[in-house]
């Protein structure tokens, strides 16, 4: 049996921070963002108290309102996320607790920006080994929590959101999803990384006066490696399976800058139309980029269509994923 995308739903907080706003934070402007990055806009989560799982907690809770699950129905639940709540307990944990999935194991997953597809794999392969047969995947990101407001180079591409599926099996040959390649390369450690907070470096007076517990990025050196390894996971995932781009549906790239998202999917030849893009709204929201941007397309999507997702994140890892959609 495949696993298939059985339901979809996604939340992003109400507050927006627009570039007209950010520009009155930060030394920035909204033509210098838009041209570089293509983004006008991300959603901020300010509720006093509210972490990563409480978007976690409203996006499971509205898929499974969605789909009619009772939430005690739920065997697993696989987060995926870098800005988990506590660094003990899982938030995977706080999020099964807050949506009463009462029935269900849950754990955390860190895979950075491709943390979907990553998480997809694993309850791909639960459902093909019949160990499960209701996975939820939530990826949840409080990207604010680590952004450096004073950092004209990473503030304006992070946003807030979170996104979750509900995986089940599927016995209808050929759809749901088909194939996955993935890769992972520690030489990234130093182009993207939180410096401080871990085991190798805890928290002290001195690592947060000199700002070492926001996120530290080598702007050139991942967009190098992000086009390279996106494209070529595509390419990957395209040949292994008989596919050409005239073949494929759409491309959902993981949203993290439009420059990459343009690169890759010109390198693939695939017309804009088949990309499906939102990040001038959302920014980059890491782990939730792929699902929130197939959740808000879902209308425009019909079963039996194609889809290549592809991402690419810190570690550096990095991937493709090939599913025919069944919803």
């Amino acid at each position: 049996m495949n696993a298939r995308i059985s339901g979809i739903a996604s939340y992003v907080p109400d507050d927006i921070l627009d570039n007209e706003t950010l520009s009155k934070m930060v030394d920035t402007n909204d033509e210098w963002i838009t041209t570089r990055v293509g983004i006008k806009e991300r959603r901020i989560l300010h509720k006093e108290g509210a972490g990563s799982s409480y978007m976690g907690i409203k996006a499971v809770d509205k898929l499974l309102a969605g789909v009619g699950m009772a939430p005690a129905d739920v065997e697993l639940l696989i987060c995926a996320t870098s800005n988990p709540d506590y660094r003990f307990p899982s938030t995977a944990s706080v999020i099964a607790y807050g949506s009463h999935l009462t029935g269900a194991y849950a754990y955390d997953i860190q895979a950075a920006c491709a943390g979907f597809i990553v998480a997809l794999q694993d309850a791909n392969a639960y459902i093909r080994s019949g160990l499960y047969k209701k996975v939820v995947v939530v990826c949840t990101e409080k990207m604010s929590s680590m952004i450096n407001y004073h950092d004209r180079a990473t503030c304006p591409l992070f946003g807030d959101g979170a996104a979750a599926v509900l995986v089940e099996p599927t016995d209808e040959e050929g759809m749901g999803v088909i194939d996955g390649i993935f890769h992972v390369d520690g030489m990234g450690l130093e182009h993207l990384v939180m410096p401080a907070g871990g085991s190798v470096k805890p928290a002290t007076a001195e690592t947060v006066a000199a700002g070492e517990h926001y996120l530290f990025q080598d702007g050139r050196t991942v967009y190098k490696h992000a086009v390279t390894n996106m494209l070529t996971s595509t390419q990957d995932i395209m040949r292994r399976n008989g596919l050409t781009a005239d073949d494929v549906d759409y491309l959902v790239p993981h949203q993290a800058n439009m420059r990459i998202i343009e690169a890759v999917a010109d390198r693939a030849r695939f017309p804009r139309e088949k990309v499906l893009v939102n990040i001038e709204h959302y920014g980059n929201t890491s782990a939730a980029s792929i699902p929130l941007c197939l959740d808000e397309y879902k209308d425009r999507l019909r079963k039996g269509d194609r889809i290549v997702l592809t991402a690419f994140g810190a570690g550096f890892t990095w991937g493709a994923m090939y599913l025919v959609w069944d919803l």
